[in-house]
Protein backbone atom coordinates (compact mmCIF):
# COMPACT_ATOMS: atom_id res chain seq x y z
CA UNK A 1 0.00 0.00 0.00
CA UNK A 2 1.85 3.46 -0.96
CA UNK A 3 1.31 5.84 1.56
CA UNK A 4 2.13 9.93 1.82
CA UNK A 5 4.00 12.04 4.16
CA UNK A 6 3.72 15.71 5.18
CA UNK A 7 7.01 17.24 5.38
CA UNK A 8 7.79 20.50 7.13
CA UNK A 9 10.36 22.27 8.52
CA UNK A 10 10.59 24.87 11.47
CA UNK A 11 13.91 27.49 10.81
CA UNK A 12 15.86 27.74 7.70
CA UNK A 13 18.88 26.09 9.67
CA UNK A 14 20.35 22.61 9.38
CA UNK A 15 23.65 20.95 10.84
CA UNK A 16 24.23 17.54 11.47
CA UNK A 17 26.19 14.23 10.67
CA UNK A 18 24.59 11.67 8.31
CA UNK A 19 25.99 8.05 7.69
CA UNK A 20 24.83 7.36 4.50
CA UNK A 21 24.46 3.74 2.99
CA UNK A 22 27.05 2.75 0.30
CA UNK A 23 26.77 3.41 -3.33
CA UNK A 24 24.16 1.42 -5.46
CA UNK A 25 26.35 2.04 -8.45
CA UNK A 26 29.42 0.40 -6.83
CA UNK A 27 27.51 -2.29 -4.97
CA UNK A 28 26.13 -3.11 -7.70
CA UNK A 29 29.30 -3.74 -9.92
CA UNK A 30 30.81 -5.61 -6.92
CA UNK A 31 28.29 -8.05 -6.62
CA UNK A 32 28.56 -9.13 -10.21
CA UNK A 33 32.14 -9.13 -10.00
CA UNK A 34 31.83 -11.47 -6.96
CA UNK A 35 29.19 -13.50 -8.30
CA UNK A 36 31.76 -14.35 -11.65
CA UNK A 37 34.47 -14.29 -9.68
CA UNK A 38 32.70 -17.73 -7.69
CA UNK A 39 33.61 -16.44 -4.29
CA UNK A 40 37.56 -15.27 -5.15
CA UNK A 41 35.91 -11.74 -4.62
CA UNK A 42 34.64 -10.40 -1.45
CA UNK A 43 32.42 -7.50 -1.37
CA UNK A 44 32.24 -4.83 1.87
CA UNK A 45 30.20 -2.66 2.78
CA UNK A 46 27.00 -4.01 0.96
CA UNK A 47 24.11 -0.66 0.14
CA UNK A 48 20.88 -1.48 1.52
CA UNK A 49 19.19 0.41 -1.71
CA UNK A 50 16.07 -1.98 -2.43
CA UNK A 51 17.99 -2.18 -5.96
CA UNK A 52 21.35 -3.87 -4.39
CA UNK A 53 19.13 -6.35 -1.83
CA UNK A 54 17.51 -7.69 -5.19
CA UNK A 55 20.61 -7.92 -6.78
CA UNK A 56 22.13 -9.90 -4.04
CA UNK A 57 19.50 -12.07 -3.37
CA UNK A 58 19.14 -13.29 -6.81
CA UNK A 59 22.97 -13.68 -7.41
CA UNK A 60 23.72 -15.73 -4.13
CA UNK A 61 20.57 -17.73 -4.59
CA UNK A 62 22.48 -21.23 -4.37
CA UNK A 63 19.54 -23.84 -5.52
CA UNK A 64 17.84 -21.90 -8.50
CA UNK A 65 15.79 -24.81 -8.77
CA UNK A 66 14.14 -23.84 -4.98
CA UNK A 67 11.83 -20.60 -4.10
CA UNK A 68 13.98 -17.08 -4.18
CA UNK A 69 12.98 -14.32 -2.09
CA UNK A 70 13.67 -10.78 -3.62
CA UNK A 71 12.42 -7.60 -3.49
CA UNK A 72 10.58 -6.92 -0.10
CA UNK A 73 9.96 -10.87 0.75
CA UNK A 74 8.07 -11.09 -2.44
CA UNK A 75 8.44 -14.98 -3.83
CA UNK A 76 9.46 -16.35 -7.07
CA UNK A 77 7.81 -19.95 -7.63
CA UNK A 78 9.96 -20.80 -10.04
CA UNK A 79 13.18 -19.31 -10.61
CA UNK A 80 14.31 -21.35 -13.26
CA UNK A 81 11.99 -20.07 -15.52
CA UNK A 82 11.34 -15.93 -13.75
CA UNK A 83 13.23 -13.85 -12.03
CA UNK A 84 11.34 -10.85 -11.29
CA UNK A 85 13.58 -7.83 -10.76
CA UNK A 86 10.88 -5.48 -10.13
CA UNK A 87 12.04 -1.69 -10.98
CA UNK A 88 15.51 -2.21 -10.14
CA UNK A 89 17.34 -1.04 -13.86
CA UNK A 90 20.81 -1.69 -13.05
CA UNK A 91 19.49 -5.26 -12.06
CA UNK A 92 17.68 -6.10 -15.91
CA UNK A 93 21.06 -4.40 -17.75
CA UNK A 94 23.69 -6.49 -15.65
CA UNK A 95 21.21 -9.36 -15.07
CA UNK A 96 20.91 -10.13 -18.46
CA UNK A 97 25.08 -10.01 -19.57
CA UNK A 98 25.34 -12.22 -16.77
CA UNK A 99 22.72 -15.12 -17.12
CA UNK A 100 24.37 -15.19 -21.20
CA UNK A 101 26.90 -16.92 -19.35
CA UNK A 102 25.56 -18.84 -16.93
CA UNK A 103 24.33 -22.73 -17.38
CA UNK A 104 20.64 -22.38 -17.59
CA UNK A 105 17.79 -21.22 -18.88
CA UNK A 106 15.53 -17.85 -17.44
CA UNK A 107 13.04 -15.40 -18.25
CA UNK A 108 14.20 -11.79 -17.10
CA UNK A 109 11.01 -9.88 -16.17
CA UNK A 110 10.65 -6.50 -14.18
CA UNK A 111 7.76 -4.30 -13.29
CA UNK A 112 5.34 -2.57 -15.68
CA UNK A 113 7.68 0.39 -16.23
CA UNK A 114 10.66 -1.64 -16.44
CA UNK A 115 8.85 -3.42 -19.40
CA UNK A 116 8.98 0.08 -21.44
CA UNK A 117 12.68 0.74 -21.09
CA UNK A 118 14.39 -0.34 -23.90
CA UNK A 119 17.45 -2.72 -23.58
CA UNK A 120 17.50 -4.02 -27.11
CA UNK A 121 20.93 -2.17 -27.96
CA UNK A 122 22.32 -4.36 -24.77
CA UNK A 123 20.61 -7.40 -26.31
CA UNK A 124 21.93 -7.15 -30.21
CA UNK A 125 25.61 -6.73 -28.63
CA UNK A 126 25.47 -9.97 -26.41
CA UNK A 127 23.56 -11.37 -30.01
CA UNK A 128 26.75 -10.45 -31.73
CA UNK A 129 28.76 -11.92 -29.48
CA UNK A 130 26.61 -15.45 -29.74
CA UNK A 131 24.48 -15.21 -26.86
CA UNK A 132 20.88 -16.71 -27.01
CA UNK A 133 18.38 -14.60 -26.03
CA UNK A 134 14.96 -13.64 -27.21
CA UNK A 135 12.35 -10.85 -26.31
CA UNK A 136 9.52 -13.01 -24.13
CA UNK A 137 6.75 -9.78 -25.16
CA UNK A 138 7.78 -6.95 -26.82
CA UNK A 139 10.97 -6.17 -29.35
CA UNK A 140 13.53 -4.33 -27.91
CA UNK A 141 12.06 -4.81 -24.37
CA UNK A 142 12.15 -6.92 -21.16
CA UNK A 143 11.09 -9.29 -20.63
CA UNK A 144 14.01 -11.26 -21.84
CA UNK A 145 13.94 -15.18 -22.30
CA UNK A 146 17.80 -15.89 -21.83
CA UNK A 147 19.32 -19.46 -22.43
CA UNK A 148 22.68 -19.07 -21.22
CA UNK A 149 26.46 -20.47 -22.47
CA UNK A 150 27.61 -19.90 -25.97
CA UNK A 151 30.05 -19.94 -28.45
CA UNK A 152 31.60 -16.67 -28.90
CA UNK A 153 31.35 -15.67 -32.38
CA UNK A 154 33.34 -12.66 -32.26
CA UNK A 155 36.13 -10.86 -30.34
CA UNK A 156 35.24 -7.41 -31.37
CA UNK A 157 31.91 -5.99 -30.79
CA UNK A 158 30.45 -1.85 -31.36
CA UNK A 159 28.03 -0.52 -29.33
CA UNK A 160 26.72 3.30 -29.39
CA UNK A 161 28.36 5.84 -26.70
CA UNK A 162 25.69 8.34 -26.05
CA UNK A 163 23.51 5.71 -24.55
CA UNK A 164 23.41 4.54 -21.12
CA UNK A 165 26.32 3.71 -19.17
CA UNK A 166 24.86 0.50 -17.83
CA UNK A 167 24.73 -1.43 -21.16
CA UNK A 168 28.29 -0.84 -21.93
CA UNK A 169 29.43 -1.72 -18.07
CA UNK A 170 26.82 -4.57 -18.44
CA UNK A 171 29.36 -6.03 -21.11
CA UNK A 172 32.80 -5.13 -19.18
CA UNK A 173 31.82 -7.25 -16.47
CA UNK A 174 31.45 -10.37 -18.35
CA UNK A 175 34.40 -9.35 -20.94
CA UNK A 176 37.11 -11.55 -18.53
CA UNK A 177 34.84 -14.44 -18.64
CA UNK A 178 34.62 -15.03 -22.42
CA UNK A 179 36.96 -17.09 -24.11
CA UNK A 180 38.38 -14.51 -26.26
CA UNK A 181 37.77 -11.85 -24.32
CA UNK A 182 36.00 -8.71 -25.25
CA UNK A 183 37.51 -5.50 -27.74
CA UNK A 184 34.51 -2.96 -27.27
CA UNK A 185 34.31 -0.23 -29.80
CA UNK A 186 32.19 2.58 -28.89
CA UNK A 187 30.85 4.73 -31.26
CA UNK A 188 30.52 8.62 -30.94
CA UNK A 189 31.02 10.35 -28.26
CA UNK A 190 30.64 8.45 -24.46
CA UNK A 191 27.94 9.84 -22.26
CA UNK A 192 28.41 9.63 -18.35
CA UNK A 193 32.07 8.35 -19.11
CA UNK A 194 32.67 8.45 -15.15
CA UNK A 195 30.46 5.44 -14.51
CA UNK A 196 32.74 3.17 -17.29
CA UNK A 197 35.69 4.75 -15.48
CA UNK A 198 34.39 3.32 -12.48
CA UNK A 199 33.67 -0.25 -13.37
CA UNK A 200 37.21 -0.66 -14.98
CA UNK A 201 38.44 0.61 -12.04
CA UNK A 202 36.34 -1.99 -9.69
CA UNK A 203 37.80 -4.66 -12.39
CA UNK A 204 41.38 -3.54 -11.95
CA UNK A 205 41.16 -4.07 -8.29
CA UNK A 206 39.84 -7.85 -8.85
CA UNK A 207 42.86 -8.13 -11.01
CA UNK A 208 41.34 -8.13 -14.24
CA UNK A 209 43.21 -5.77 -16.42
CA UNK A 210 42.17 -3.71 -20.03
CA UNK A 211 43.59 -1.30 -22.17
CA UNK A 212 41.63 1.79 -23.46
CA UNK A 213 43.03 3.39 -26.40
CA UNK A 214 41.10 5.65 -28.55
CA UNK A 215 37.30 4.46 -28.55
CA UNK A 216 37.94 0.67 -28.05
CA UNK A 217 38.48 -1.38 -24.63
CA UNK A 218 40.03 -4.35 -24.56
CA UNK A 219 39.84 -6.76 -21.83
CA UNK A 220 41.71 -10.08 -22.45
CA UNK A 221 39.93 -13.58 -20.76
CA UNK A 222 41.46 -13.79 -17.85
CA UNK A 223 40.78 -14.93 -14.23
CA UNK A 224 39.93 -12.87 -10.91
CA UNK A 225 41.88 -12.77 -7.99
CA UNK A 226 41.27 -13.15 -4.34
CA UNK A 227 40.58 -9.77 -3.03
CA UNK A 228 37.90 -7.53 -1.46
CA UNK A 229 35.98 -4.63 -2.90
CA UNK A 230 35.00 -1.87 -0.31
CA UNK A 231 32.02 -0.02 -1.20
CA UNK A 232 32.11 3.78 -0.50
CA UNK A 233 29.32 5.78 0.68
CA UNK A 234 26.84 6.39 -1.87
CA UNK A 235 27.19 10.16 -3.29
CA UNK A 236 24.58 10.05 -5.14
CA UNK A 237 22.82 10.48 -2.03
CA UNK A 238 25.19 12.87 -0.62
CA UNK A 239 23.96 15.25 -3.18
CA UNK A 240 20.90 15.63 -1.16
CA UNK A 241 22.60 16.97 1.18
CA UNK A 242 24.24 19.33 -1.12
CA UNK A 243 20.70 20.90 -2.08
CA UNK A 244 19.51 20.94 1.82
CA UNK A 245 22.33 22.98 2.47
CA UNK A 246 21.55 25.11 -0.41
CA UNK A 247 18.63 26.32 0.37
CA UNK A 248 19.48 26.57 4.16
CA UNK A 249 20.36 29.94 5.32
CA UNK A 250 22.72 28.32 7.38
CA UNK A 251 24.31 24.86 7.11
CA UNK A 252 26.63 22.67 8.55
CA UNK A 253 26.84 18.88 7.78
CA UNK A 254 29.22 16.05 7.87
CA UNK A 255 29.17 12.81 5.89
CA UNK A 256 31.60 10.33 6.93
CA UNK A 257 33.10 8.36 4.60
CA UNK A 258 33.15 10.17 1.12
CA UNK A 259 37.04 10.70 -0.29
CA UNK A 260 38.00 13.22 -2.45
CA UNK A 261 39.41 10.88 -4.70
CA UNK A 262 35.95 9.05 -5.56
CA UNK A 263 35.27 6.34 -8.49
CA UNK A 264 31.85 7.79 -8.71
CA UNK A 265 31.01 10.62 -11.18
CA UNK A 266 28.35 12.13 -9.02
CA UNK A 267 31.31 12.63 -7.24
CA UNK A 268 31.25 15.80 -8.85
CA UNK A 269 28.62 18.07 -7.12
CA UNK A 270 31.10 19.33 -4.87
CA UNK A 271 32.34 21.37 -7.10
CA UNK A 272 28.81 21.90 -8.67
CA UNK A 273 27.31 22.99 -5.21
CA UNK A 274 30.54 25.81 -5.15
CA UNK A 275 28.07 27.58 -6.98
CA UNK A 276 26.13 28.08 -4.48
CA UNK A 277 28.25 28.91 -1.96
CA UNK A 278 28.74 24.99 -0.91
CA UNK A 279 32.13 24.37 0.39
CA UNK A 280 33.68 20.83 0.40
CA UNK A 281 36.45 20.02 3.35
CA UNK A 282 37.45 16.54 3.41
CA UNK A 283 38.58 16.35 7.14
CA UNK A 284 38.50 13.28 9.52
CA UNK A 285 37.31 10.30 7.44
CA UNK A 286 34.62 12.46 5.31
CA UNK A 287 33.66 15.33 3.85
CA UNK A 288 32.41 18.33 5.52
CA UNK A 289 29.91 21.17 4.12
CA UNK A 290 29.31 24.79 4.98
CA UNK A 291 27.05 27.10 3.47
CA UNK A 292 29.11 30.45 2.90
CA UNK A 293 27.44 33.76 1.46
CA UNK A 294 28.20 33.71 -2.24
CA UNK A 295 26.49 35.47 -5.40
CA UNK A 296 24.84 33.11 -7.99
CA UNK A 297 27.28 33.59 -10.87
CA UNK A 298 26.99 29.71 -13.69
CA UNK A 299 24.24 29.70 -16.28
CA UNK A 300 25.20 26.56 -17.58
CA UNK A 301 25.22 23.42 -16.50
CA UNK A 302 26.57 20.20 -18.45
CA UNK A 303 25.23 17.16 -16.66
CA UNK A 304 26.28 14.60 -19.68
CA UNK A 305 28.40 12.45 -17.12
CA UNK A 306 26.51 12.72 -14.31
CA UNK A 307 22.77 12.41 -15.21
CA UNK A 308 21.78 11.23 -11.77
CA UNK A 309 22.18 14.69 -10.38
CA UNK A 310 19.56 16.41 -13.00
CA UNK A 311 16.53 17.18 -10.57
CA UNK A 312 18.93 18.03 -8.12
CA UNK A 313 20.68 20.62 -9.60
CA UNK A 314 17.48 21.17 -11.24
CA UNK A 315 15.44 22.12 -8.38
CA UNK A 316 17.73 23.92 -6.80
CA UNK A 317 17.75 26.15 -9.70
CA UNK A 318 14.31 26.70 -9.76
CA UNK A 319 13.82 27.18 -5.98
CA UNK A 320 16.12 30.27 -5.68
CA UNK A 321 14.72 31.39 -9.39
CA UNK A 322 18.12 30.87 -10.97
CA UNK A 323 17.32 30.84 -14.49
CA UNK A 324 19.96 27.72 -15.59
CA UNK A 325 20.57 26.19 -18.64
CA UNK A 326 21.15 22.21 -18.72
CA UNK A 327 22.67 20.01 -21.28
CA UNK A 328 23.47 16.56 -21.09
CA UNK A 329 20.09 15.42 -20.46
CA UNK A 330 19.44 12.73 -23.30
CA UNK A 331 19.41 9.77 -21.20
CA UNK A 332 16.51 11.17 -18.24
CA UNK A 333 13.64 10.28 -20.82
CA UNK A 334 14.41 6.36 -20.06
CA UNK A 335 15.18 6.56 -16.40
CA UNK A 336 12.51 5.04 -13.80
CA UNK A 337 9.99 7.92 -15.26
CA UNK A 338 10.50 10.27 -17.86
CA UNK A 339 12.24 12.73 -15.48
CA UNK A 340 12.42 15.59 -18.11
CA UNK A 341 8.16 15.82 -18.09
CA UNK A 342 8.23 15.14 -14.19
CA UNK A 343 10.43 17.91 -13.55
CA UNK A 344 8.23 20.19 -15.86
CA UNK A 345 5.44 18.73 -14.30
CA UNK A 346 6.45 19.52 -10.40
CA UNK A 347 8.05 23.27 -10.88
CA UNK A 348 4.93 24.47 -12.35
CA UNK A 349 3.65 24.24 -9.31
CA UNK A 350 5.99 26.52 -8.08
CA UNK A 351 5.25 28.86 -11.70
CA UNK A 352 8.64 27.72 -12.93
CA UNK A 353 9.01 26.25 -16.65
CA UNK A 354 11.82 23.62 -17.82
CA UNK A 355 12.09 24.65 -21.72
CA UNK A 356 13.28 22.06 -23.53
CA UNK A 357 15.02 23.18 -27.27
CA UNK A 358 16.41 20.18 -29.03
CA UNK A 359 18.81 18.83 -25.90
CA UNK A 360 19.12 22.31 -24.33
CA UNK A 361 16.37 22.94 -21.51
CA UNK A 362 16.22 26.20 -20.02
CA UNK A 363 14.66 27.25 -16.68
CA UNK A 364 12.13 30.49 -16.89
CA UNK A 365 12.02 31.68 -12.89
CA UNK A 366 10.06 35.11 -13.91
CA UNK A 367 6.80 33.72 -13.02
CA UNK A 368 8.38 31.64 -9.59
CA UNK A 369 6.48 32.06 -6.32
CA UNK A 370 6.50 30.15 -2.70
CA UNK A 371 3.07 28.63 -2.25
CA UNK A 372 2.11 28.02 1.86
CA UNK A 373 1.89 24.07 0.65
CA UNK A 374 2.08 22.02 -2.26
CA UNK A 375 1.49 17.99 -3.42
CA UNK A 376 4.16 16.51 -5.01
CA UNK A 377 4.35 13.31 -7.22
CA UNK A 378 7.12 11.17 -7.18
CA UNK A 379 6.02 8.94 -10.83
CA UNK A 380 7.72 5.85 -8.88
CA UNK A 381 10.93 7.44 -9.22
CA UNK A 382 12.93 7.68 -6.36
CA UNK A 383 15.12 10.88 -7.21
CA UNK A 384 11.73 12.95 -7.41
CA UNK A 385 11.03 12.65 -4.05
CA UNK A 386 14.74 12.87 -2.66
CA UNK A 387 15.30 15.92 -5.20
CA UNK A 388 11.96 18.11 -4.39
CA UNK A 389 11.95 16.95 -0.66
CA UNK A 390 14.36 19.97 0.29
CA UNK A 391 11.56 22.78 -1.08
CA UNK A 392 10.28 22.53 2.64
CA UNK A 393 13.30 24.84 3.41
CA UNK A 394 11.15 27.36 1.70
CA UNK A 395 7.33 25.93 1.52
CA UNK A 396 5.56 25.63 4.53
CA UNK A 397 4.10 21.68 4.43
CA UNK A 398 4.88 19.65 1.72
CA UNK A 399 2.70 16.49 0.55
CA UNK A 400 4.76 13.96 -0.54
CA UNK A 401 3.13 11.03 -2.66
CA UNK A 402 4.38 7.33 -2.42
CA UNK A 403 7.25 8.05 0.45
CA UNK A 404 8.26 4.65 0.45
CA UNK A 405 9.70 5.16 -3.34
CA UNK A 406 13.17 5.94 -1.70
CA UNK A 407 13.55 2.39 -0.76
CA UNK A 408 15.06 2.13 -4.65
CA UNK A 409 18.10 3.90 -3.11
CA UNK A 410 18.06 5.52 -0.17
CA UNK A 411 15.76 3.76 2.36
CA UNK A 412 16.87 5.92 5.33
CA UNK A 413 16.39 9.42 3.85
CA UNK A 414 13.41 10.24 5.90
CA UNK A 415 14.80 9.34 8.84
CA UNK A 416 18.34 11.01 7.90
CA UNK A 417 15.52 14.04 7.61
CA UNK A 418 14.64 13.92 11.22
CA UNK A 419 17.83 14.00 12.61
CA UNK A 420 18.59 17.89 11.27
CA UNK A 421 14.79 19.08 12.39
CA UNK A 422 12.53 18.60 9.39
CA UNK A 423 9.39 16.79 10.76
CA UNK A 424 7.93 13.58 8.84
CA UNK A 425 4.41 12.69 10.02
CA UNK A 426 2.79 9.54 7.59
CA UNK A 427 -0.78 11.12 6.67
CA UNK A 428 -3.71 9.55 8.08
Amino acid sequence: MKENIILTKKGKSVNGTIHLTGSKSECNRALIIEALSKGKVKVENISDAADTVTLAGILKSEVRNQKLEVLHNSEIENPKSEINIGPAGTAMRFLTAYFTLQDEEVILTGSERMKQRPIGILVNALRDLGAHIEYAENEGFPPLKIKGGFEQLSEKISIKGDISSQYITALLLIASQLPQGLILHIEGELTSRPYVEMTLSMLRQAGIQHQWVGNNIHIPHQEFKETSLPVEPDWSAASYWYSIAALADEAELFLPGLTAYSLQGDSVITEIMANFGITSQFINGGVHLKKEPKPLGRKIFDLKSCPDLAQTVTVVCAALGHDATFTGLETLKIKETDRVKALQNELAKIGVKLIEKGQVYKLDCSERFIPEKIFINTYDDHRMAMALAPLALLIPEIEVEDYMVVEKSYPAFWEDLKKVGFEVEVKA
